[in-house]
């Protein structure tokens, strides 16, 4: 069932912006039914212009990323910090820019942050393509920075980058890319990285066992293909398998378990048809490919994916929650081992700006990014009595 909002309260809170510095804002928190929990949503800081990625500091603080090229660290009193120095340029443009950003799974040790973009061509040439760097955060410095894994072919086109990043239990770095729109057939062959899920290791070397090491005119980087636009990744808690979710066209949002050297069929087998509403293939199925594991028709234009393991939410332990941009919310997935049983909407009625990522906190809460130029982090706690 939908969510019903039935109180809310205003609190003062703080944020920055980079014209402005810190100024006080008003913002509302809000309670509202699930079918498990109570809930409030509350708006820890806005300001941000198009957040895209995010994730969570040792010591509470989040680092956020935005589309213009900016990274940011937000405190846990919500104030903004002025952007990030040693990120690389980005192109910003349509949906390209400053996407993703992860930590090593070692991060106190090491200091390694990885992020994702759009990058233009080095030699000067008029394409782009989804690139991943990553650097030693020292204070408010990335340093050592290096490119770790660059798409190709570079191609002029300002849609479909992906793109998640997304560590395994073993160590390998996932990363999830677009089919670029326009070359949406190039998802189906193996020279080229557009429509696959790449894995690498966290230098950007290539595992021994990636599954067309050994194949002639295959990139050894790939681990499946037949993808449109992946843009959500989580590992799964207890079976550490990699779970994606990618757009649609208008219609048949997927949730993948992606396997190596899987086939995910786009764009010869879908259950979307074209935004003018000609049809892509009129097949959902095609001999050799993968069936996705769960899919949306209408869509909901997914973006990012967890599994929600913390403690904040007991009755949520195990669901996969799936954000969504079109319908600003979040699809519960109940799961039985890896059965989806039902599915619920959350947060329809108390978040009023398109949603581009989810993560939990460490605190157990969980957290959403807004896809907007006013962008806000929202956090969302249990409020049952």
């Amino acid at each position: 069932m939908l969510h019903k909002v039935f109180k809310t309260s205003t609190l003062a809170l703080i944020c920055t912006t980079a014209l402005s510095g810190a100024v006080a804002v008003t913002a509302q928190a809000a309670e509202a039914e699930t079918e498990r929990h109570k809930v409030e949503v509350t708006t820890v800081t806005e300001g941000l212009n198009f957040p895209w990625g995010l994730a969570f500091l040792p010591n509470g603080d989040a680092l956020v990323t935005e589309k213009s090229g900016n990274l940011r660290r937000v405190g846990t009193d919500g104030v903004i910090s002025d952007p990030i120095l040693g990120v690389p340029d980005v192109v910003y443009k349509s949906q390209g820019g400053l996407l993703d950003v992860a930590l090593d799974p070692d991060f106190e040790e090491n200091e390694w942050v990885y992020l994702s973009y759009s990058e233009a061509d080095p030699d000067g040439g008029p394409g782009n393509s989804t690139a991943v760097v990553r650097g030693k955060l020292v204070g408010n410095n990335l340093q050592e920075v290096e490119v770790i894994f660059r798409g190709m072919p570079k191609y002029e086109s300002g849609a479909h980058f992906g793109s998640r990043l997304v560590f395994s239990p073993e160590g390998h770095l996932f990363v999830t890319l677009g089919d670029r729109y326009s070359a949406m057939d190039d998802a189906q062959t193996l020279d080229n990285h557009h429509g696959k899920v790449v894995r690498i290791w966290p230098d950007g070397s290539v595992p021994e066992d990636n599954p067309f090491v050994s194949q002639d005119g295959a990139l050894p980087e790939i681990w499946s293909y037949g993808h449109r636009n992946v843009q959500g990744a989580a590992i799964h808690p207890q079976t550490g398998d990699l779970w994606t979710v990618e757009h649609g066209p208008k219609g048949g949002d997927e949730v993948n378990i992606p396997i190596a050297g899987g086939n995910y069929g786009w764009p010869i087998a879908t259950y979307g048809v074209d935004y003018d509403g000609s049809i892509i293939s009129d097949q959902t199925h095609v001999e050799g490919t993968l069936q996705p594991h769960y899919y949306w028709v209408p869509s909901i234009a997914t973006s990012n994916a967890i599994f929600y393991t913390g403690s904040e939410f007991p009755e949520w332990q195990g669901d996969f929650l799936v954000a969504a941009l079109k319908a600003s919310q979040v699809a519960r997935l109940d799961l039985e081992g890896e059965r989806v049983m039902h599915e619920e909407t959350l947060f329809k009625d108390v978040v009023d700006q398109r949603i581009r990522d989810i993560e939990q906190g460490p605190d157990g809460a969980i957290y959403l990014v807004t896809d907007d130029r006013n962008g806000k982090l929202i956090r969302i706690t249990n409020a049952d009595d």
